[in-house]
């Protein structure tokens, strides 16, 4: 037997009822719509429930907050600082060396150990991390957050400004 002879039983396969072809079948007259009546009709709106508030009217839609101010940093290690070649270490140069994307906000984390001393500009950086960067003898510098990114500055009282 190969494939091709694989075939279905006979009567497997039934041929679908078409119903509203006249009373010799089954399925004329009424065609299974019952007499009169709103569902014997073809008016029903689909997903209409009744007169029952419908389904896409009842569930709640818009759920959860996007905070605007979020601010996220593309983190950092110390031990991912400790294996880079070089001892400057700012955007530009990770997104070199293919660890963060361009124009991504920068943030060094704690994990690990530097044995070197490096010079370090960021966005932000742990205490643990700031710690063990000028424990080896390195610098930080904390950048600033380019516009668009955190809360805008604010415009003083409300009650001032009128």
């Amino acid at each position: 037997m190969k494939i091709h002879d694989l075939q279905p039983p006979a009567g497997a396969h039934r041929g679908r009822r078409r119903v509203g072809r006249g009373i010799a079948g089954k399925g004329g007259k009424t065609a299974g719509r019952g007499t009169k009546g709103q569902g014997a009709r073809d008016t029903v709106p689909v997903g209409f429930e009744g007169g029952q508030l419908p389904l896409a009217q009842r569930i709640p839609k818009l759920k959860g907050f996007r905070n605007p101010f979020r601010v996220s940093y593309a983190a950092v290690n110390l031990d991912t600082l400790d294996a880079l070649a070089g001892d400057d270490v700012d955007p530009e140069v990770l997104r070199q060396a293919g660890l963060v994307r361009k124009g991504a906000l920068v943030k060094v984390l704690g994990r690990g150990e530097v044995h070197r001393a490096l010079h370090v500009k960021v966005h932000a950086l742990s205490a643990s991390a700031r710690a063990a960067i000028e424990g080896a003898g390195g610098t930080v510098e904390v950048l600033d957050l380019p516009f668009g990114h955190g809360r805008p500055p604010a415009r003083g009282n409300a009650l001032t400004n009128r």
